[in-house]
C-alpha cells in the first residue's frame, strides 16, 4: 500500500490547505495514513515540526470556537463523526482579513485540514457523537485558551453560515 497525499488549497484564504490522503478500501472497512512528516514536509514544502496531539469528542449541535493564536499550526481532522470545519482569517494584514473557508469532514472519507497561525478555528458536530483531532506545531510553551483570541461563533464581521442557529456553546464561546 503506497501512502500518498494531494493537497488543495483554499481559494478563499491562502495558507490554508485540504489534505487528502490515499485510503485502501476492502470488505473490512478502510485504513488510511493521517500524517507521515516527511510527507507532508514535502507536500507543503515547509518545515513546521508538529509536536502535540489532542482530540475532542462532542455531541451533536456542540459548536467550538472560533479561536487561535499567532504561532500554531493545526492539522485537524475528522476521526469519528461528522463535523462542518470553519476556517476564518484573523489576520488583520491579509487581503482576506474576515473572509472564512468552510469544509466537510468525517471518518468515512477523511480529509485534514492544515490551518496557519493567525486563522481562527471553528467546527460544528452533525453527527451524533464525533471525534476531532488536531495536530498542533509551535515554538516555546503551548498557548492555551487564556493565550488565544476568541471571536463569537455569530460575530457578523465574519457572517458564517451555520449549520445551526441554536449550538450547544460553552461559556467562552458565548
Amino acid at each position: 500500500m503506497a501512502i500518498e497525499f494531494k493537497k488543495i488549497e483554499s481559494q478563499i484564504i491562502e495558507g490554508v490547505w485540504k489534505i487528502k490522503p490515499s485510503i485502501e478500501k476492502d470488505n473490512r472497512g478502510n485504513i488510511w495514513t493521517s500524517y507521515l512528516e516527511q510527507e507532508i514536509k514535502q507536500l507543503l514544502n515547509c518545515d513546521v515540526n508538529f509536536i502535540h496531539d489532542k482530540f475532542s469528542m462532542s455531541k451533536q449541535n456542540v459548536l467550538r470556537g472560533i479561536h487561535g493564536d499567532l504561532k500554531t499550526w493545526k492539522l485537524v481532522t475528522c476521526v469519528y463523526g461528522e463535523i462542518y470545519q470553519v476556517v476564518v482569517d484573523c489576520r488583520e494584514k491579509s487581503h482576506s482579513f474576515g473572509k472564512y473557508d468552510s469544509f466537510q469532514i468525517n471518518y468515512q472519507s477523511p480529509i485534514s485540514i492544515l490551518i496557519p497561525p493567525g486563522l481562527g478555528n471553528g467546527y460544528y458536530v452533525k453527527s451524533n457523537l464525533a471525534v476531532y483531532h488536531y495536530k498542533l506545531a509551535y515554538d516555546g510553551e503551548y498557548f492555551d485558551a487564556k493565550d488565544q483570541f476568541s471571536y463569537k461563533w455569530n460575530d457578523p464581521m465574519f457572517n458564517i453560515t451555520w449549520p445551526s442557529n441554536n449550538p450547544i456553546l460553552s461559556d467562552r464561546d458565548k
